[in-house]
């Protein structure tokens, strides 16, 4: 080991007697050690806390503060440096041994010494001090990068914590109420960010279009090709909305079908992803409660009848972005006053209690059931908590959504 790259450098001698110290450093010349002298164990201390030192030479006996003592003393010095400690004693006892590992001495000398044994006890330590620096370098680097990254999650999470809130106000209205009847809207994501969407607008007069979106995946990827499918719909014209058409009087709805096809072609042809998503979209007429429907993968929607039973809509139908050759078949129902179309994501469906037992469609109609007399927020709200209860706790495992039209034109 070159002189520059040694583990020892600074050598202090510590000893009552000036002859012994003299002794002792003569085993030492030679080898480039800058040596250092104190005849006591307190002014051993003092220079210690002035001075680095790589290895202490210590007599034992010594009056005021013996070596085991100094020893003690060293240790609890505050320094991110390990100093090399040796004691020289006639001791050979193993109870004066014991003692003085106990007090932090790393290894023992006995007098007279062995100057081919101290430049061997001497390299030992070396090794010792050369391992515990390189680890030492190594546990700096790793709390270095252990505090980039700290700092990288904590700037990701604050963008994250941004992109929820972005995410959320996609839904400007919570709930929204119209003469003939009211929209109410729930989205939960379990991380950050989700695939989930629900929305409304505003195909023509009296026409409300209602939708559910759930893309494949969660984080970022999804919440990103959520927005973008939100765009496809959020609009109320024709160059803005693919559900908006133009007719001879005006904006008018296109089926349902073809808005899940035209959905479907965007997706593999522009998108271009490798994720897909679930939509169910409805076509409302809230004169009549009349409702046109495609369900393309999304669970079945819910018509929710005054006695508080339900009835499933659907017949499943391919995820959008999946399949070029995929065709959607609407389908349409009428709904009587007081009673509401629920379109849910499977978060709500797969939501497993503490054993792992989904709620499936049956829990859902039972807790529909107990919350048949609540309406709009109040009925979304109860439905979290009400989840959250079979779950055990309010950190979902999958996004949650729910779209609710209630309709009470003549009721």
């Amino acid at each position: 080991m070159a002189s520059s790259e040694r583990a020892i450098r600074h050598v202090l001698i510590v000893d009552d007697s000036r002859a012994q110290r003299m002794i002792v450093e003569a085993g030492l010349r030679g080898h480039g050690f800058i040596v250092h002298h104190a005849d006591c164990g307190a002014a051993a201390l003092d220079l210690c806390s002035r001075q680095t030192i790589d290895l202490v030479l210590s007599d034992w006996m010594m009056p005021g503060m013996t070596g085991i003592e100094f020893c003690r003393a060293l240790r609890a010095l505050p320094s991110d440096r390990y100093v090399y400690f040796i004691l020289l004693t006639s001791k050979s006892d193993k109870g004066a041994v014991a003692e003085g590992l106990d007090v932090g001495a790393d290894d023992f000398l006995t007098k007279p010494l062995d100057q081919g044994e101290l430049r061997a006890r001497i390299n030992a330590g070396e090794r010792v001090l050369a391992m515990e620096r390189a680890l030492r370098g190594n546990n700096a680097l790793l709390s270095e990068t252990l505090d980039r990254l700290r700092t990288l999650y904590a700037a990701l999470d604050r963008d994250l914590v941004e992109a929820r809130n972005l995410q959320q106000s996609l839904l400007r209205e919570r709930h929204h109420r119209y003469d003939e009847g009211e929209v109410s809207l729930i989205l939960r994501s379990s991380g950050h960010v989700g695939g989930d969407m629900v929305g409304f607008f505003e195909v023509s007069p009296g026409v409300t279009g209602l939708y559910g979106i759930d893309v494949s995946g969660h984080g970022v990827t999804s919440a990103l090709l959520t927005a973008r499918l939100y765009g496809l719909l959020s609009g109320a014209t024709p160059d803005q909305n693919i559900a908006v058409t133009m007719g001879p009087d005006g904006p008018m709805g296109r089926p349902p079908a073809e808005v899940a096809a035209a959905m479907n072609r965007l997706m593999l042809s522009e998108i271009q992803t490798e994720r897909y998503a679930t939509l169910a979209y409805a076509e409302i007429n809230r004169t009549n409660g009349h409702i046109r429907m495609v369900q393309a993968g999304h669970p079945y929607p819910v018509v929710q009848h005054r006695d508080g039973s339900i009835s499933l809509l659907g017949e499943g139908g391919l995820p959008v972005g999946l399949l070029d050759e995929a065709t959607y078949c609407g389908f349409e129902t009428r709904l009587e006053p007081g009673e509401r179309l629920l379109i849910l994501s499977d978060g709500i469906t797969e939501c497993p209690n503490p054993e792992g037992i989904e709620l499936g469609q049956e829990g859902l109609a039972e807790i529909l059931r107990n919350l048949a007399d609540l309406k709009g927020t109040r009925l979304l709200d109860a439905l979290m908590w009400e989840l959250s209860r079979w779950h055990g706790s309010e950190d979902f495992p999958d996004d949650m959504s729910c779209a609710v039209y209630e309709y009470n034109a003549g009721a």
